[in-house]
């Protein structure tokens, strides 16, 4: 999974650029954690206008009913203080008796399932990028011991054999890459980190950095020279608030945090994602040939790693107005934890597989914040997704973090079959806006004309994180349920929709942005407020 989000700081930036942690500055914070909540009508901001859309429903008389949302992701804190009175509960389900107590295939799935965990518990943390698995196949069949095998292979098997060629050269150099920085980070890291702790023996270690102590300060080393000239550079920038009001014991602790983190993003891309000689499948226990196979994994819905998927759960409907940590979109929204998303590239049959369960088990929304190049079996996606359309479930894609034009460039899953058609008509791919109306497609956010339906806010995005925490985040990650939080608090007011209808009515309502027209279909970011207007209009025009 190429998860669209970005976490590092100013200090680690210094060596490291691939991953930023959004500074939060102190005075503003407050505004800056919920700016996502705000009304462009009102403040001229692009945000979703929550606030006012829930004060329109009041003065209206509007009733609010549960809509659950299916979260295929990297699992969910269920228990976190400001999700836990959101999350689903399968009420058919006596928790941990060890039966499956409502005949649906899985054991204890109180609140979702996890199809990359294994029944002895175990769980897939890491897990390969689909081009590092589908070169291993194409080695066994076109780079074996026995050349006429794979002469015989080649000539039986061209289009396969092209797209190993192809995948080969992109994992090798993509491996080398990923290496050299793995290997180079550390004596970067280290020249840094001399910097800061000269920087500090100089100025006073526990001395709070100020504008007129830095202007006023006379280093002695070169270390220290060029970090006060650094941290001169960042005044009256937005940088700022990382550097003056804090210790030089404080950037050093943070320089150091942000160094580990880097240093884990690369191994993690040479140790696995792109390690031929690693495959975790045999935790899961399953046939993974049989892709009709349904029923594996565990019901350990958190797993291992559920930072991605319990901030994204937080955006759709952390609870509200609880003074506690930060409000979620949609206060009706019921969280289904379905973990199918390893910190690599989630597998189709888990994917397809996560898709049935949460349609099966009342799921009217389906967020699914992740992404691939590469799809082996796209089919078996395909017919889960149209299963879904078909039993009236928005589905919410993340358009993808390249920078890309995905019209071109392909990030699967994709709602278009091989002859162009569409699959689900109740499909819709976000792309990532920002709060910043002159820059309003965030940088790393793919585009499309054809693909990318609609934009939502995933820039500087303040959410729930494990161990009862929050956090910014960004990426379209953060989007695609700013989109579901949306929809649910939407279709909530008016279940008499349809999901098509729902998804018309996302898209009408959404505030133009000129700057977004050449970048998706519709050039719009959506707007809670209004939809609810275009929806009641819609169903009052139907009777």
């Amino acid at each position: 999974m190429r998860k669209i989000l970005f976490t590092l700081s100013f200090a680690a930036s210094l060596v490291y650029g691939q991953i930023q942690e959004v500074p939060q500055p102190s005075q503003e914070e407050l505004e800056l954690r919920a700016w996502y909540h705000k009304s462009f009508a009102k403040e001229n901001v692009y945000g979703v206008a929550t606030e006012d859309a829930y004060a329109y429903a009041k003065e209206k008389g509007l009733k609010i009913n549960p809509v659950v949302v299916g979260v295929i992701d990297s699992g969910i804190q269920g228990d976190h203080e400001d999700l836990a009175g959101n999350m689903w509960v399968n009420v058919n389900e006596i928790p941990n008796n060890g039966i499956d107590d409502d005949n649906n295939g899985y054991i204890d799935d109180v609140h979702g399932w996890n199809f990359i965990g294994g029944a002895d518990g175990r769980n897939v943390n890491q897990d390969n990028l689909e081009l590092t698995r589908l070169v291993r196949e194409g080695n066994a069949l076109f780079a074996s011991k026995d050349n006429f095998t794979n002469e015989t292979n080649q000539k039986k098997f061209p289009e396969k054999y092209a797209t190993y060629l192809k995948a080969k050269a992109e994992l090798d150099e993509n491996y080398t890459q990923a290496k050299m920085a793995y290997e180079g980070i550390s004596i970067q890291a280290e020249q840094a980190g001399l910097g800061y702790s000269k920087f500090g023996e100089e100025y006073g270690m526990d001395k709070e950095i100020s504008v007129k102590g830095i202007k006023s300060f006379k280093p002695k080393s070169d270390e220290a020279k060029f970090i006060a000239g650094r941290f001169e550079s960042t005044i009256n920038t937005y940088e700022a608030p990382e550097v003056f009001g804090k210790t030089p014991r404080e950037i050093l602790e943070e320089f150091n945090k942000g160094v580990n983190e880097a240093i884990s993003y690369y191994e993690s891309q040479v140790k696995y994602h792109y390690n031929l000689d690693f495959d975790p499948r045999d935790i899961v226990g399953d046939d993974y040939e049989n892709l009709d196979e349904r029923i594996y994994g565990n019901n350990d819905i958190q797993g291992p790693d559920a930072l991605h998927g319990t901030h994204v759960a937080g955006i759709i409907g952390a609870v509200r107005n609880n003074n506690i940590g930060m409000d979620g979109i949609a206060t009706n929204a019921k969280l289904m934890s379905i973990r199918a998303v390893p910190d690599g590239d989630e597998r189709d049959k888990d994917i397809a597989n996560a898709i049935r369960y949460a349609v099966d088990n009342g799921a009217k929304i389906i967020n699914m914040s992740f992404g691939k190049a590469y799809s082996p079996h796209p089919e078996k996606v395909w017919e889960a997704m149209r299963y879904a359309s078909d039993n009236n479930v928005l589905l919410v894609h993340a358009a993808g973090n390249d920078n890309q034009n995905i019209d071109e460039i392909i990030n699967y899953p994709i709602n278009y079959y091989s002859d162009g058609k569409v699959v689900a008509p109740t499909w819709i791919t976000v792309g990532a806006s920002t709060r910043y109306n002159d820059d309003i497609r965030a940088s790393f956010s793919n585009f499309g004309k054809k693909q990318v339906d609609i934009f939502a806010p995933g820039l500087e995005i303040y959410s729930t994180v494990p161990q009862n925490d929050y956090k910014f985040l960004q990426g379209t990650s953060m989007a695609a349920p700013v989109v579901s939080g949306v929809a649910a608090l939407v279709w909530g007011y008016f279940p008499e929709l349809t999901a098509q209808e729902l998804r018309e009515v996302l898209i009408k309502s959404g505030n133009l942005s000129n700057d977004l027209l050449a970048l998706s279909t519709n050039g719009v970011i959506v707007d809670a407020k209004k939809a609810l207007q275009i929806a009641e209009m819609l169903l009052a025009d139907k009777k």
